[in-house]
């Protein structure tokens, strides 16, 4: 097993990880057709995406993602994707406000990309789940391995997953559904 070299270091800046599977995962869970806004990367977008560690990156999110679950007969969850790249940072803001949580996508070949967003989750105050996306290629660890490397609070749920498969891609929305609700101020007695 491959030794993570990655020490977390808490910074602004910066944007959701780039190529860690939000698109696919959204895709796979979404009942709905999915709204999505991928595109062909260009000449131009090569000077600004860092695609190191990403070989087969042909496209990317260039507004955001959206897909819908129903959970219950009254729960429904709206799923958004925003780009990976620090110059959408405002719309992963704008998103973010009004949010119950957030789901982290991983991808253990570039840990230290996922440092940015996770510190701007924890600055909203939002409760997170951090999704690893497990790639066939990618270096394989321990949820304790990654937990360590990631900083991860005890409380912060951690799944290992295949955005592509949707058993594990609910398994990472429960995780977070159970996290959230657990942050939740308790009811006010009203009397």
């Amino acid at each position: 097993m491959k030794q993570i070299q990655y020490q977390r270091v808490h910074h602004s800046g910066g944007g959701p990880p780039f190529g860690v599977g939000k698109t696919t995962l959204i895709r796979t869970l979404s009942e709905i057709p999915t709204l999505h806004t991928e595109e062909v990367m260009t000449q131009s977008s090569s000077r600004l995406d860092d695609t190191a560690g990403l070989p087969d990156k042909t496209t990317t999110t260039v507004a955001v993602d959206f897909g819908r679950l129903t959970v219950h007969d009254d729960l429904v969850l709206y799923m958004f994707g925003t780009p990976g790249q620090e110059r959408f940072l405002p719309l992963w803001e704008d998103i973010a406000r009004g949010a119950l949580g957030a789901l982290v996508m991983v991808d253990t070949r570039r840990l230290e990309d996922s440092f940015a967003v996770m510190d701007m989750v924890e600055e909203q105050g939002l409760p997170y789940a951090v999704a690893v996306n497990r790639f066939p290629d990618a270096p394989a660890h321990t949820d304790e391995v990654l937990r360590k490397h990631l900083d991860l609070a005890p409380r912060t749920p951690l799944v290992q997953c295949d955005a592509r498969e949707r058993r594990g891609g609910i398994e990472a929305l429960i995780a977070l559904a159970e996290h959230a609700l657990s942050c939740l101020p308790p009811p006010q007695d009203p009397s």
